[in-house]
């Protein structure tokens, strides 16, 4: 939004103001069922894809099925952001909130242990609509560490680099972190997603995947921040075997990988990067093909 500010060059503060772009941020309030869940301090743009995002990643929901319906409501203090989900996840998620405290997307505000701290959110049983032999047994997101995200190095780079000249938000305000998911046949970021929360941006691109039905697994995620422990809990529960950062990695966001079988990269910038966790998926021998 624009804002008339002062702007000081050479030490001198100029008398006359100027128009500068300040990047939106407010309460995003988000309800389940009319029932309040979270806030979220948010940009208001693609907020149904972050509730998608937000459910599948925050083990809300198993799958797109599972949400019936969205709506947004503007009032005086922010916007509620109204989804109705089907009533077998909504009694897990009543069960789940009688055993925390409290709960954010960072994942670790109502952990009571810290054997529990890199555990990934349980997930929602499967609904009779898709229950099948195996999900019916287990309620935790699958082991990433066979599935083969078929992205070679060249394209995740050559999409990284492409996706600092598609983020409009923050060339104009320098204010927020984008997200994007790039295909095994593309060397083009897509389903580019802005928002001042870096956690944000990225439920916002899975979200935008999910309501387009695109395959998570077969693919990478791109990040325009630094790669923290919830960047990589919300790839892994959204499938996605492969993450690369812009920017470093925390501790815990590299154990993590290592543990859910998510090949997380830092600081790819240009034609460098940094592998942590999960080389062996990519085979030099095949140009850095993603095995």
């Amino acid at each position: 939004m624009p804002l008339q500010v002062n702007r000081v060059r050479d030490s001198i503060m100029h008398e006359q103001t100027q128009s500068d772009s300040v990047a939106v941020e407010m309460p995003v309030a988000v309800q389940f069922n009319g029932i309040n869940h979270a806030v979220m301090l948010a940009t208001p743009q693609d907020l149904e894809d972050f509730a998608w995002g937000f459910c599948l990643t925050e083990g809300i929901v198993r799958s797109p099925d599972d949400i019936r319906d969205f709506e947004q409501e503007q009032t005086d203090l922010g916007i509620l952001a109204h989804v109705q989900i089907s009533p077998a996840c909504m009694q897990f998620l009543k069960d789940r909130r009688r055993q925390m405290a409290g709960r954010t997307a960072c994942g670790l505000c109502g952990v009571e242990t810290l054997e529990a701290v890199r555990r990934l959110p349980p997930v929602a049983p499967p609904s009779d609509a898709h229950r099948t032999v195996s999900s019916a047994t287990s309620t935790q997101p699958q082991d990433l560490r066979q599935m083969s995200a078929g992205v070679t190095l060249a394209q995740l780079l050559s999409a990284m680099n492409a996706l600092r000249e598609q983020q409009p938000l923050h060339q104009e305000t320098g204010a927020t972190h984008a997200a994007a998911w790039i295909a095994p046949d593309s060397q083009a970021p897509a389903f580019i997603r802005e928002d001042v929360g870096r956690h944000n941006a990225l439920d916002k691109t899975i979200g935008a995947l999910l309501r387009d039905s695109q395959p998570i697994g077969r693919g990478a995620l791109l990040v325009s921040s630094r790669a923290s422990f919830e960047m990589v809990q919300k790839a892994a529960m959204a499938g996605c075997p492969l993450l690369a950062a812009v920017s470093a990695p925390t501790s815990a966001a590299i154990a993590l990988a290592k543990e859910t079988g998510v090949t997380l990269l830092g600081f790819t910038r240009g034609d460098q990067a940094t592998i942590y966790a999960h080389s062996q998926r990519f085979q030099l021998s095949d140009r850095g093909k993603a095995s």
